[in-house]
C-alpha cells in the first residue's frame, strides 16, 4: 500500500522502502542522463555557422586601422563600413525563416557558409570602398543566415536535459570567431598596410568551407521532418538525440501534436497538410496572437534588443578605440588588449555553458546584466577622468582596461548565451522560425545602429557619457527580465506554451506546471527515470 504522503502527492524525503524496492531501484530518478554525445556533435557543427560573425566582429576591429589608412576614409565612412555587415545581415536573417522550412534547416546552414565564403573573397580582393561595401553586402546576408539558423536547429535536435548547454554553443563559437579575428590582426598586421587587411579579411573564407563539408554528417532537424510528415526519419533522429528511448517517444508524440499530426498514424511517411512555409505565421505572430504569443514574442524580441542596446559591439568592435582613449597609444599595444578582449569573453562563455542547465537561465541572466551596470558605469567613470585630464593617471587607465575586460567576461557569462538559448526556445513550433528570425533582425538592426553610431555618439556626449548610457539601458534591461521573463531550464519545447501568457502571472503558471509534474511523478508512486531534480526553479 502506498505510504499516505504518496496518496496526497507529496514527495517525501525520508528513506521510505515501498513495494519490496530497494535504493537501487530509485537510483535511476536522480542520476543525472549523460551528455548525448551524437546531439552534442550536431550542436558543435550547426554553431560553426556561427564563427562567420564572430570573425568578421573581431577581424574589423583591427583591420579598420589599417583600411583607414589605406583608402584614406574619413570616421563617418569608417563607422558605416564597421557596422553595416548588421543592417545587411537583415537580409539573411529575414530570408532564412521561410528558407529553413522549405529546404529543411541543413541546406539553409550550407548556404550560410557559401554565402559567407563568397562575401570574404570580394571584401579580400576589394580595391576601393564600394568594392569593400560590396563585399560586406554579401557576407552580411550570409552572416543573417547562419545567426539565425544555429541556434534553432541546435534547439530542436537538443533534449531537455541539455538543451541549455547545447543552445549555447552559437554563442561559444562567436566568442571563438572574435578570438581569431583579434589574433588575425595581430598576426598580418607585419605585412605591408595594403595588403595585411586584405589578408585579414580573406581569410575568414576558410571556415566556411570547412562548414559546407562538416554540414554533410549532420541530421536534418526532427521537427522539420515531422512538419513534412518523413515520420520515419524523424524518429530514428530523436532515437539518437533523445537520452533515452522514452523520452524520444515522448518528443515525437509532443512534435506531432504540435504539427496537427494525430498520435495513431504511425507510418514512416504522411500527408501533412501543407499550411505553412511561412503562410499565416505571420498575421498569427503580429496581427492576431494570442497571450501567449504575444508574452513570447516580446521576450523574445526584448531580450535581443538589451543584449546589443547595452553596447557590446560597442566595446567590441571598438576596443582599440577604447583602449587608445585610456591611453594605450602603439597599435601593437592596442591589438593586444583587444586579444586579451578575446580571450576573457572565449573563457567566460565556455564557463556558462556548462551552468545554463545547472543554474538556469534567469539567475544566470540577472546576475549577469546586474554586473555589466556596474562595470559599464565603472568603466564610464574612469574613462570620463582619462578624459578630462591632461597628463596619465595609471590608476584610471588599469581601472579602464579592468572594467572593459569585466564587461565582457560579465556579457559571456550570461547575457550572451542565454539571448541566442531563450529565444530559441520559447517560440511554439509552428512560429519558431519566423519568430527566430524576428529577433535576429532586430538584434542585428540595433547592433547595426549602436556600430554604426558609436564614434559620433562619444564626439557628441564623451566616451564616458556614452558608456553611462549603456549603463542606463542595462538597467532597464534588468527591471525587464526581472518582470517578464520565466525560468525554462528543463521544460521540454512544447511545454512552454504554459508558461507565457500572464504576463506578470508567469510565477504562479511556474508553480502550477512544478505540482503537476509532481503528481504525474507521484501518482504510481514512481518516477520511471524522468524527473531532472531542480530544473524547475523560479526564483
Amino acid at each position: 500500500m502506498a505510504s499516505m504522503g504518496e496518496q496526497n502527492g507529496v514527495v517525501s524525503t525520508r528513506p521510505v522502502m515501498a513495494d519490496n524496492r530497494s535504493f537501487a531501484d530509485f537510483e535511476p530518478a536522480v542520476k543525472k542522463p549523460k551528455r548525448n554525445k551524437f546531439a552534442f556533435a550536431c550542436a558543435i557543427l550547426a554553431s560553426l555557422t556561427s564563427i562567420l560573425l564572430g570573425y568578421d566582429i573581431g577581424v574589423m576591429s583591427g583591420a579598420i586601422i589599417y583600411i583607414q589608412e589605406d583608402l584614406k576614409i574619413n570616421d563617418v565612412q569608417k563607422e558605416i563600413l564597421m557596422g553595416i555587415l548588421n543592417v545587411y545581415s537583415l537580409v539573411g536573417s529575414c530570408a532564412a525563416g521561410r528558407t529553413s522550412d522549405w529546404v529543411g534547416r541543413r541546406y539553409t546552414i550550407v548556404l550560410a557558409g557559401a554565402i559567407f565564403f563568397l562575401g570574404a573573397l570580394l571584401m579580400g580582393f576589394a580595391t576601393s570602398y564600394a568594392f569593400l561595401m560590396v563585399g560586406r553586402f554579401v557576407a552580411g546576408i550570409g552572416v543573417g543566415y547562419a545567426l539565425m539558423i544555429a541556434p534553432v536547429y541546435t534547439a530542436e535536435v537538443s533534449p531537455a536535459s541539455s538543451r541549455g548547454f547545447l543552445t549555447s554553443f552559437p554563442e561559444v563559437f562567436i566568442n571563438g570567431g572574435i578570438l581569431l579575428g583579434y589574433v588575425s590582426n595581430y598576426a598580418f598586421s607585419k605585412l605591408p598596410t595594403d595588403l595585411g587587411w586584405r589578408f585579414m579579411l580573406g581569410v575568414g573564407a576558410i571556415p566556411s568551407v570547412f562548414l559546407a563539408v562538416g554540414v554533410l554528417a549532420m541530421p536534418e532537424s526532427p521537427r522539420w521532418l515531422v512538419m513534412q510528415g518523413r515520420l520515419g526519419e524523424a524518429k530514428k533522429v530523436l532515437d539518437k538525440t533523445s537520452d533515452s528511448i522514452e523520452e524520444a517517444q515522448l518528443r515525437l508524440s509532443e512534435i506531432k501534436e504540435a504539427a496537427g499530426i494525430p498520435q495513431e498514424c504511425t507510418d514512416d511517411v504522411v500527408k501533412v497538410q501543407k499550411r505553412s512555409h511561412g503562410e499565416g505565421v505571420w498575421k498569427e505572430l503580429l496581427l492576431y496572437p494570442t497571450p501567449a504569443v504575444r508574452h513570447v514574442l516580446i521576450c523574445g524580441i526584448g531580450i535581443h534588443f538589451f543584449q546589443q542596446a547595452s553596447g557590446i559591439d560597442a566595446v567590441v568592435l571598438y576596443s582599440p578605440t577604447i583602449f587608445e582613449k585610456a591611453g594605450i597609444t602603439s597599435s601593437d599595444g592596442k591589438l593586444l588588449a583587444t586579444v586579451a578582449v578575446g580571450f576573457v569573453k572565449t573563457i567566460t562563455i565556455l564557463i556558462a555553458t556548462f551552468l545554463l542547465d545547472r543554474i538556469g537561465r534567469r539567475p544566470l541572466l540577472l546576475s549577469s546584466i546586474i554586473g555589466m551596470v556596474a562595470s559599464l558605469t565603472t568603466l564610464g567613470f574612469s574613462l570620463t577622468i582619462i578624459d578630462h585630464s591632461h597628463e596619465k593617471i595609471p590608476w584610471a587607465i588599469g581601472l579602464c582596461i579592468t572594467m572593459v575586460l569585466a564587461y565582457v567576461a560579465l556579457f559571456s557569462i550570461g547575457m550572451g548565451p542565454i539571448t541566442w538559448v531563450y529565444s530559441s526556445e520559447i517560440f511554439p513550433l509552428r512560429l519558431r522560425a519566423q519568430g527566430a528570425s524576428m529577433g535576429v533582425a532586430v538584434n542585428r538592426v540595433t547592433s547595426g545602429v549602436i556600430s554604426m553610431t558609436f564614434i559620433s555618439l562619444y564626439e557628441a556626449i564623451s566616451i564616458g557619457g556614452a558608456f553611462f548610457l549603456f549603463a542606463g539601458v542595462a538597467m532597464v534591461a534588468t527591471l525587464f527580465f526581472y518582470m517578464f521573463y520565466p525560468e525554462t531550464q528543463g521544460k521540454t519545447l512544447e511545454e512552454m506554451e504554459g508558461l507565457f501568457g500572464k504576463f506578470f502571472g508567469w510565477r504562479e503558471e511556474a508553480k502550477k506546471l512544478k505540482m503537476k509534474k509532481t503528481m504525474e511523478v507521484n501518482g504510481d508512486g514512481t518516477s520511471n527515470g524522468q524527473i531532472q531534480l531542480g530544473n524547475t526553479t523560479t526564483k
